[in-house]
């Protein structure tokens, strides 16, 4: 088996290395089994082949890719710069491809599609997911519930579906949840790695970063450990079960 690349974007060491145990138990694989990049703190090679890995998963960050350049920290700014110099390999190859939260930016951005702040910003805490039309047919989704619950919390969101890319899940707040693009490249607006104590630790990280009042913290961190989100996880597990002994011409 060929391991999963993790690229990972928080510059917070402890929600870094939580997100990334959270990614290894919900994948079900081990340490290993993976090669992570923070990209915070290291550069991507230039001289990366995709082909490398069983698949390659992004995960989030309080960036915003729809900000001005002015308004990036140059640190925000080279994360970007880098996460966006792979896609190119990963859409024209149809890699393996998971972007969470900041990853559906990414690819949406990369596409041609629109996001930016004017429309779907959404709290943090739970939120409910619908199938759209294509979802019952697709590879991670098919048997699962046509309606559950994420986590999300975010302040911009993909205003239009990128040309060519499949439109999966759906939310009232925010319609564009899950995408597709290609049969091998995938992304979700909802955190697929985040349970209510991966939501508990980054609320008490971030509860200064604007995303909520700072004086909510204890009550959002109670609205989550009331919800009931466990599909996520089985989403996320699907995409490292097909992906691990996948075969690729």
């Amino acid at each position: 088996m060929k391991p999963f690349l993790i690229l990972q974007l928080r510059p917070e060491t402890d929600a870094s290395d939580d997100e990334y145990a959270s990614i290894l138990n919900k994948c079900q694989i081990d340490a290993d089994q993976t090669l992570r990049i923070r990209v915070d703190r290291e550069i991507i090679p230039s001289e990366l082949d995709v082909t490398d890995f069983s698949g390659v998963i992004v995960g989030g960050g309080p960036g915003c890719i729809s900000d001005a350049r002015e308004q990036k920290s140059d640190l925000d700014a080279r994360i970007e710069e880098q996460i966006l110099a792979v896609m190119p390999q990963i859409t024209d190859l149809d890699h393996p491809f998971m972007g969470c939260c900041y990853g559906l930016g990414v690819l949406a951005h990369h596409l041609g599609g629109e996001v930016s702040k004017a429309k779907y910003a959404e709290p943090v805490g739970p939120s409910i997911c619908s199938f759209m039309p294509d979802a019952g047919n697709d590879a991670l989704l098919k048997g699962l519930p046509r309606k559950f619950d994420v986590f999300v919390g975010h302040k911009e969101a993909v205003q239009t579906l990128p040309a060519g890319a499949v439109h999966l899940l759906s939310s009232a707040p925010c319609p564009f949840q899950m995408i597709r693009y290609g049969q091998n490249v995938y992304a979700t607006q909802f955190h697929p790695e985040a349970d209510a104590r991966d939501f508990e630790r980054r609320i008490r990280v971030y509860r200064n970063h604007g995303y909520f009042p700072p004086e909510d913290a204890e009550r959002l961190i109670d609205v989550c450990h009331a919800a009931k989100v466990t599909v996520p996880g089985e989403i996320l597990r699907r995409f490292a079960a097909r992906y691990r002994s996948f075969a690729f011409s």
